[in-house]
């Protein structure tokens, strides 16, 4: 679907649908001033009468069907003082995602959204109406992800709407409004790449096919500055990554460490570096996970395909925005499989940095490929800040429910900055701490730590195993989203989330504020 603008006002204004916004308690002649002229019988429309606004609630209003304007899709937002903050923000994008669904089953090709509208709405929600704009458009294009790979066409889908207009009282579409419904789009691109990648069965997305994508995604942004570099196992070897390759050991499928580069012309000093856990089936190894929900565990990638995502959604921003320095994406990818080469329980592995590590839960198998991707990152690109994001630790999820990652830094300002995106663009997430008391739990007798501590705190104690893979005076942040990276709403077929691809393209777009010069 694309994004369009009518400028010049409601005489020029047309589309099969138009969406209007309802706060509850509100009259309906206030509620639908904004488009009485476009739609004129919106006034009279018995339906009006009877529409409360509330939260969730959504109807369509039609008129005569030869107006520019036929039908207006009500969506109610709830009570106005209880509107604003994260959870009204979020029943805002799950009604205009709701919307665009019905539209569809409607057969309907193009749906409005007047500004005037918009900017009404603005000051609830603390925004200005470009960023409103910017989440309308974003979550109209996210309720219409659909994932039919694998579906014979047996049973045809509807047709999406064609396009999204933003409709403008003034002769010209405000400029700000154009460049944040471009970035919504080029947010979605990322967002659709991520989820279809960890919606991918795990006997199609494998290690190469990962490698391969990325390829192809470097390909198509090769002149703006975007290549990739691909190590296989013998590369891997070669670099003493053993905590890798241990996970590794049990897999048919050979490994890859998957690199993205985006330095375009402009993008000036070190690097930030993403780092995406990208193990793309796991059993479990050795210590064999239960059947019950392991179907699941092919979207174990969902860190990687986030990172694919942010080089997709930067790609399409290309060239008009360029990042502030350059980009890597890290992505090792593997699976964990309880092959005849598998490690076992009590095996002692050497990683990258040459600490060794006691492996006593084969399925604790995350944190190593992550320690030896981190630590080869910053000895190939010594980046000005790193931040990692992983389907970790099912603790973390029993801690803070579904849908919340938890975030863990040794910087204050890339914390704060990190949650602070994170909240305003649905990908909500809570700072837990990193405490020197789990050294002692990953104490090993045998080797420099264990890969896995006691069970209590367990999401703590993975983080800490990070944070001794993060080199002195370093910025690093670690996002696990194990309890986020699946879902089912309005804006998100059920199935993978993409959860992050927005808060890691934000924290790249702000990274003047908080990486190492």
């Amino acid at each position: 679907m694309d994004i369009r603008f009518q400028a010049g006002g409601s005489g020029r204004w047309k589309a099969d649908a138009a969406l209007a916004f309802f706060f509850e308690g509100e009259g309906p002649e206030q509620a639908a001033s904004a488009l009485e002229q476009a739609a004129p019988w919106l006034g009279i429309a018995p339906a009006l009468r009877d529409y409360r606004g509330r939260k969730g609630e959504m109807t369509v209003m039609y008129g005569p069907a030869a107006m520019d304007l036929p039908r207006v899709v009500a969506l109610g937002l709830g009570a106005r003082e209880k509107a604003g903050g994260e959870d009204g923000l979020t029943a805002l994008r799950h009604a205009v995602g709701g919307a665009l669904r019905l539209c569809r089953e409607h057969g309907l090709e193009s749906v409005a959204v007047d500004m005037p509208s918009v900017e009404r709405l603005a000051p609830v929600y603390g925004l200005d109406a470009s960023r409103l704009a910017r989440e309308i458009a974003l979550s109209a294009l996210l309720g219409l992800y659909r994932y039919e790979r694998w579906r014979s066409g047996q049973d045809a889908s509807p047709a999406d709407p064609r396009w999204l207009a933003f409709l403008f009282r003034e002769e010209h579409a405000d400029d700000a409004v154009r460049e944040a419904a471009r970035l919504a789009e080029a947010e979605a691109a990322g967002l659709y790449l991520a989820r279809d990648l960890a919606n991918g069965p795990a006997n199609e997305v494998t290690p190469s096919f990962m490698a391969s994508t990325a390829e192809e995604l470097a390909a198509r942004y090769a002149e703006y500055g975007m290549s990739c570099r691909i190590l296989g196992p013998g590369e891997l070897e070669e670099r003493n990554m053993g905590a890798f390759l241990a996970v590794a050991g049990g897999a048919e499928q050979e490994p890859r460490l998957v690199a993205l580069e985006y330095a375009p012309r402009g993008a000036e000093g070190r690097p930030v570096v993403l780092v995406g856990k990208g193990i793309t089936f796991d059993s479990g190894g050795i210590s064999l996970k239960p059947s019950a929900g392991m179907a699941e565990m092919k979207g174990d990638m969902s860190g990687a395909a986030a990172v694919m995502g942010v080089f997709e959604a930067m790609g399409r921003l290309a060239p008009q925005w360029t990042p502030p320095c350059p980009v890597v994406g890290v992505m090792p990818c593997t699976e964990n499989m309880p092959g005849g080469r598998a490690t076992r329980p009590g095996d002692i592995v050497v990683a990258m940095s040459g600490r060794s590590i006691e492996i006593v839960n084969t399925d604790a198998e995350g944190r190593l490929v992550l320690a030896d991707a981190m630590t080869y990152a910053q000895k190939t690109w010594n980046p000005g800040g790193m931040i990692d994001i992983a389907t970790l630790t099912g603790a973390c999820a029993v801690a803070l429910g579904k849908g919340n990652a938890g975030l863990f830094a040794n910087d204050d300002a890339l914390a704060d900055m990190l949650h602070a995106a994170g909240c305003s663009l649905g990908e909500r997430n809570w700072r837990l701490p990193v405490w020197e008391s789990s050294r002692e739990i990953l104490k090993s007798n045998v080797a420099d730590m264990l890969n896995s501590g006691a069970r209590e705190g367990g999401a703590l104690h993975a983080a800490f195993f990070l944070s001794c893979f993060v080199e002195e005076g370093m910025r690093w942040a670690h996002l696990d989203i194990a309890a986020a990276d699946a879902g089912e709403s309005p804006i998100n077929a059920k199935g993978a989330t993409g959860f992050g691809v927005r808060t890691l393209l934000d924290a790249v777009r702000s990274a003047q504020q908080w990486r190492l010069n």
